[in-house]
């Protein structure tokens, strides 16, 4: 280590030695790479040229990586020609400096601990420079930028900098890329087939949906009092309820069956949300709750319910008009503190954009669906999103739900990788019943009874599967969607 030059006192790593870095390391890793041109390949994804501390080193390892590239040979000999003129590297001794790190270099096999120690320490370097940064900005009192947008602003950038690793992996090999899938595939299989994703605990759903997978946005729209939020509701407890930790296939801790849920009630307080939840573990019904009118086995049922669901990993955030940045920002705080698989956003069109410029509330919605698909891509999470229909659907004779019925549907229509409409026949028929005395009450009786309890879940849009009707039981009551008990399964009627 002696043979190569120290750096001299002149130099921008010598004046300011309080950051972390280590001199060393970005020697025998440069050695190794300019003996062995191989070994770039071995740690091109953890390490680009920024995270040297030395500049000249990054000058060095920039221009040898620009010739691994074009399969050209990196070595002391033909970087010579480029940094000849280097005023930065004539103070360390010239080309013969390269000549040094080459000779010096102990092992191509440690090359990867280098790379890592070099990595390791630049992110320390950006946390000062981001702790100062924070520091600066605060203490400079300013109109434009509030004390709160700092906070999301330092958090994003912070949650940016923990997931630099993970999230820019860049091209993968086809071969890995297969094994995934046929991983994907597998996990599908062992769970008794058709589902790959994670349970929402409605056998027909998940049937036609492969369950909720990672990184979609998944678009749940109705007319008012269809039963979006009952089954959003439903969906999140029954995800919680079986929630179990444990070593997932590819050998990381996390949720093995269920997951940990966020929901971001944005019409609902987080206390009427827990009495629909406890009105469907408990049967008891929602509007008995809320007046206490239980019978003594009743509130006995309730209090066991609350009991049983106290360690439901579910998270309710009943902040009114949030912006997506936030949104975003108390996303990943719940993923780092308690774990986060799936997310839920009741409604939409309650949050808010960012606010910056003129916008209107096409664009503004436009923001906010390309802010929760990037949440969902960003944290590797389904995000369910609840959406409201326009007033369209109500002036058809058919009532069912369309893509085009979305409001400001062209961005939410394009962002979702999954669009579902819930639709209950009940809710209009209910609404046309003719007098007792009328010719047509026979034949209306004999629908109502059709339809009765029954409610369809369209799927209108999906990327990876195909379209459809799933039909579901709905016990108003209880708010509780559940699994329809078809003819042929109760013993009846035909298949």
């Amino acid at each position: 280590m002696n043979e190569i030059a120290a750096l001299k006192p002149g130099s921008p790593a010598a004046e300011d030695e309080a950051m972390p870095h280590n001199i060393e390391a970005e020697q025998q890793l440069l050695g190794a790479i300019l003996t062995n041109n191989d070994t770039y390949d071995r740690i091109a994804a953890l390490v680009r040229a920024e995270h040297f501390h030395e500049p000249v080193h990054q000058r060095i390892f920039e221009i040898a990586a620009a010739r691994i590239q074009k399969n050209a040979l990196a070595s002391p000999v033909t970087l010579k020609a480029f940094l000849e003129d280097d005023t930065g590297l004539r103070e360390l001794g010239g080309p013969a400096y390269l000549v040094r790190l080459a000779g010096a270099a102990i092992s191509a096999f440690a090359a990867r601990d280098y790379a890592q120690m070099i990595y390791d320490l630049a992110v320390r370097r950006e946390l000062i420079g981001l702790g100062r940064d924070i520091s600066a900005r605060a203490a400079k009192v300013d109109l434009a930028s509030e004390p709160r947008e700092q906070i999301t602003d330092a958090e994003q950038r912070l949650y940016r900098l923990s997931e630099q690793g993970v999230a820019e992996r860049g091209f993968q090999s086809f071969l890995k890329a297969v094994t995934d899938a046929v991983n994907s595939a597998n996990a599908a299989y062992q769970r008794g087939g058709g589902l790959a994703g994670t349970s929402t605990g409605l056998v027909d759903l998940d049937r036609k949906m492969g369950g909720l997978h990672p990184s979609d946005l998944i678009i749940l729209a109705g007319r008012p009092s269809m039963g979006k939020t009952s089954l959003a509701t439903n969906i999140a407890f029954n995800i919680a309820k079986a929630y179990r930790r444990g070593r997932k296939p590819d050998g990381s801790e996390g949720a093995v069956e269920g997951g940990c849920v966020g929901f971001f009630s944005l019409e609902m307080s987080a206390e009427q949300l827990a009495a629909r939840i406890l009105s469907e573990a408990s049967e008891v019904p929602s509007e008995q709750i809320r007046r206490g009118d239980m019978t003594e086995t009743e509130f006995r049922r309730f209090v066991e319910a609350a009991k049983s669901l106290e360690s439901c990993p579910l998270y309710i955030d009943d902040t009114p008009a949030l912006p997506i940045s936030q949104v975003a920002a108390r996303a990943r705080r719940l993923k780092r503190t308690h774990g986060l698989d799936v997310l839920m956003v009741d409604y939409l069109q309650l949050l808010k954009g960012t606010g910056r410029g003129e916008t209107n509330r096409v664009q503004e919605v436009s923001e906010i669906t390309q802010g929760l698909k990037a949440i969902a891509k960003e944290l590797n999470i389904p995000v369910i999103a609840l959406s409201q229909l326009s007033r369209t659907v109500e002036s058809r004779d058919d009532k069912r739900p369309q893509l085009s019925d979305l409001r400001e549907s062209g961005s939410i229509e394009q962002d979702a990788d999954v669009v579902m409409f819930v639709y209950r026949d009940e809710y209009y028929h209910e609404r046309l019943k003719p007098p007792e005395d009328d010719p047509r009450f026979a034949e209306w009786m004999e629908k109502a009874e059709r339809v009765h309890g029954k409610a369809e879940v369209i799927l209108g849009k999906q990327r990876h599967g195909p379209i459809g009707t799933v039909e579901l039981a709905f016990e108003g009551r209880f708010t509780r969607f559940s699994n329809l008990v078809q003819n042929w399964q109760a013993g009846g009627g035909d298949y």
